[in-house]
């Protein structure tokens, strides 16, 4: 196979990623907690890529500590512990 990759950069003058991007708003979860991680997620569009990781890796952090919460606690969510999936 002779697959050949276009040359770096070829044909990026005529896109703008910025503006071919839609950011859209996460609905609400009905866990503030939730809502307000997620919410961080606001802080990607305009930094740069490097940066991505570091507010990623927050916002998974503090949903896995949400996850961690409820798993000790499923009184919070409502829970008995006797429903089927």
């Amino acid at each position: 196979m002779t697959d050949e990759l276009p040359a770096k950069g070829a044909g990026d003058e005529d896109q703008n990623i910025d503006t071919e991007r839609a950011v859209v708003q996460a609905p609400d979860t009905g866990d503030s907690r939730v809502d307000d991680a997620v919410a961080r997620l606001s802080r990607l569009p305009g930094r740069p890529a490097d940066e991505h990781v570091a507010v990623l890796e927050e916002v998974h952090g503090r949903l896995r500590d949400i996850l961690d919460e409820l798993a000790e606690s499923p009184e919070a969510t409502g829970s008995t512990g006797s429903e089927q999936r």
